[in-house]
This record gives C-alpha cells, sequence and structure tokens, in this order.
C-alpha cells in the first residue's frame, strides 16, 4: 500500500468532492440551520406530527453533514500524517495512515451510494410488504426469516420500525407482513430489495427430511406525503372491524380493534391489527391504501410499474436466491453479487448487496 498510497488518497479525494457537490454542502448547512430555528420554537409540539417529522429531518441532515465534514477532515488527516511519516522515516506512523486510508475507502464508498438514489420517491420513508408464495408451510416460514432480516437491518442502523399488519399461517410463519422503515431514503434504499427471494433448504417440517424449495414476495412503496394529494373519497371504501388475531399471548386483543380496508374501484385490501385502538389501526390502514394508490397511479400514468418500482420487481422475477443445502450462499440473480455467510445475512447484515442492487440499477438507468 505504501508506494499506492498517494493514489489512492488522490482516488478518495476525488470521490469526496463529488460527493460534496451531490450533497451540495453548503445547502446542507443552511437547511440544518433553517430547521434548528424551527425546532427551538416554543410552540413546536403544539403539532405533534409536524414536531416528529421536522425533528426527525433535522437529525438525518445533521447526520449526512457531520458524516461528510468528518470524512473531509479525516480524509485531509491522513495525508498529512502520512506526509509526515515519510519524511521521519516513522513505520508506526505509516502503518496508522494506510489503515486509515483502507477504513476511509469503505466509508467514502458507502457515502457515495447514498448520493445515488436521486429517484423521485427515494428519499420518502419506505413500506414494506412481504407475502409467502409458492412452498406452503416452508414460504410461510420463509417469509417470517425475511420479516426477520429486514427488522435487524433496520436495528442495526437505528432505524424506527413500525409493524403494521401481521397475517400468521396456521402451522409456522406468516402469510404477509406490512411495516414502515421510518427513516429518510428508506425507499430508495430498500427499494432494490424488491421482488421474488427464494429459498432451498432441508425443510424442518418435512419428516422425511427431504430438500424444499419455497418463495416469498418483497414489495417496497414510498409512503404518502401530504403533497402527493392521494385522495379517497369515503364512498370508494368499505371499512370492517375485527378481532387481532395472532399466535396467542397478552399482546392479542379482545376487542374489534383491527381495521379491513377495501377499496372498490380496485379492489385493493388493506389491514391493520397491530395498534391497541380501531381509530389509530384506521389511520395506518388508510396510509398504506394511500402508498398502493399512488403505486397504482405512477402505473397508469408512465404504463409500467417498472418505472416507479424498478427492476426486478415482478412478482414473477426471482431477484435472490438463499441456499441453505447442499452449500451454503446467498446470490443476487441481478449483480451477481454472493457471499457464503449466510447465517450474518438472515441476520439483517445485508448492505452489501443494497449498495450492489443501487449500483446496478444506476448502471441500467444509464445504459437506457
Amino acid at each position: 500500500m505504501a508506494s499506492d498510497f498517494p493514489v489512492v488518497l488522490d482516488e478518495l479525494n476525488n470521490t469526496l468532492t463529488s460527493i460534496e457537490a451531490v450533497l451540495d454542502v453548503e445547502k446542507l448547512r443552511r437547511q440544518v440551520a433553517e430547521l434548528e430555528e424551527q425546532a427551538a420554537a416554543p410552540d413546536l409540539w403544539d403539532d405533534v406530527e409536524r414536531a416528529q417529522e421536522l425533528t426527525s429531518r433535522l437529525s438525518y441532515l445533521q447526520g449526512d453533514l457531520r458524516r461528510v465534514e468528518e470524512l473531509r477532515r479525516r480524509l485531509d488527516d491522513a495525508g498529512l500524517l502520512h506526509e509526515m511519516a515519510v519524511e521521519e522515516g516513522d513505520t508506526g506512523s505509516l502503518a496508522e495512515a494506510e489503515r486509515e486510508l483502507v477504513a476511509l475507502r469503505k466509508e467514502i464508498d458507502e457515502l457515495e451510494v447514498r448520493t445515488l438514489l436521486s429517484g423521485e420517491y427515494d428519499s420518502r420513508e419506505a413500506l414494506v410488504t412481504i407475502r409467502s408464495e409458492a412452498g406452503g408451510v416452508d414460504a410461510a416460514d420463509f417469509a417470517e426469516m425475511l420479516m426477520r432480516m429486514y427488522v435487524r437491518w433496520a436495528e442495526r442502523h437505528k432505524y424506527p420500525i413500525e409493524v403494521y399488519d401481521t397475517s400468521y399461517a396456521e402451522e409456522a410463519g406468516i402469510k404477509s407482513a406490512t411495516f414502515a422503515v421510518k427513516q429518510p431514503y428508506a425507499y430508495g434504499t430498500l427499494s432494490v430489495e424488491q421482488g421474488t427471494h427464494r429459498l432451498v433448504r432441508i425443510s424442518p417440517f418435512d419428516n422425511q427430511g427431504r430438500r424444499q424449495t419455497s418463495f416469498a414476495g418483497v414489495e417496497v412503496l414510498p409512503v404518502v406525503e401530504q403533497t402527493d394529494h392521494v385522495d379517497i373519497p369515503e364512498n370508494e371504501i368499505r371499512i370492517d372491524v375485527f378481532r387481532s388475531s395472532g399466535p396467542g399471548g397478552q399482546s392479542v386483543n379482545t376487542t374489534d380493534s383491527a381495521v379491513r380496508i377495501t377499496h372498490l374501484p380496485t379492489g385493493i385490501v388493506v389491514s391493520c391489527q397491530n395498534e391497541k385502538s380501531q381509530i389509530q389501526n384506521r389511520a395506518a390502514a388508510m396510509r398504506v391504501l394511500q402508498a398502493r394508490l399512488l403505486a397504482v397511479r405512477q402505473q397508469e400514468q408512465r404504463a409500467a410499474m417498472d418505472a416507479l418500482k424498478g427492476e426486478g420487481s415482478s412478482w414473477g422475477n426471482q431477484m435472490r436466491s438463499y441456499v441453505l443445502h447442499p452449500y451454503q450462499m446467498v446470490k443476487d440473480l441481478r449483480t451477481e453479487y454472493e457471499t457464503g455467510n449466510t447465517t450474518a445475512v438472515l441476520d439483517g447484515d445485508i448492505d452489501s448487496f443494497i449498495e450492489a442492487g443501487i449500483r446496478w440499477r444506476r448502471t441500467q438507468e444509464s445504459a437506457a
């Protein structure tokens, strides 16, 4: 690395300069200052929802600003440390500078991926639905494994999650689940996870120990904002209430608080049963319905859902394979990125797959 250090340093400097230009650091500083001023208003929490949105956005932008400023400082310091170490023949400081450059390369690459999220809805929070598909009880179990994978991924990054609805399968696993990832750019980040996921393993539900292939679908939508104007007339929906169900325990409601909303013109059905009150469940279900209708509207406008959802969003398109037997491998079928550490992936370590997917999508868009 010693002889390559100036070359790598120059490459990272160019990359970071491009990132600073895309993020528009000066504009970012102004936005942070404006939001800090708004957050200091004494009547901020009179409107709790607006206050939460404002403080969440402020926290995110502050994080972006700190991250890029810190990377710039560290990169400059690494260059100075290396220069001084060479002059003084200090091998310890040389090694320290080289270790820092390796760490900086990883962090700058990660930040570069964030700048690739420039789609119309990429900055939104994400609404994720996971459904079991072909494969019976194994598919339901696989859908629950994917649910846990995404929840663990969010926990690793300290992203808040709100579960709206979980439909449990009879024997094991889930039929479907819908949850929101309440973090700016969650939609742009997770949208590359859309499509059909495939699991190959020895079925724990087969008493003959045979290998089973099962499938689960992942749908990712942008959370609707007020500017989207997705109006739903009352006469176009049917609202049913029912008792929340689950695998048992104290968390299962004993009142009719769960809500199911049917949008009559399109036949779209959404439900929410994870909140304590019927009013909260109705509000959450309406948010999910609005997101689905926004996707339908985009389909009508662009004549193709893939224009909003991205490549690999068709339920028939396999986008990732998880093989647990006869060997261990998770492979993305679009980017060809793969790893043999299946345990880590299913425990939420999917950043490398997401980054590869975002870069692949940008390449596809450029080619088009």
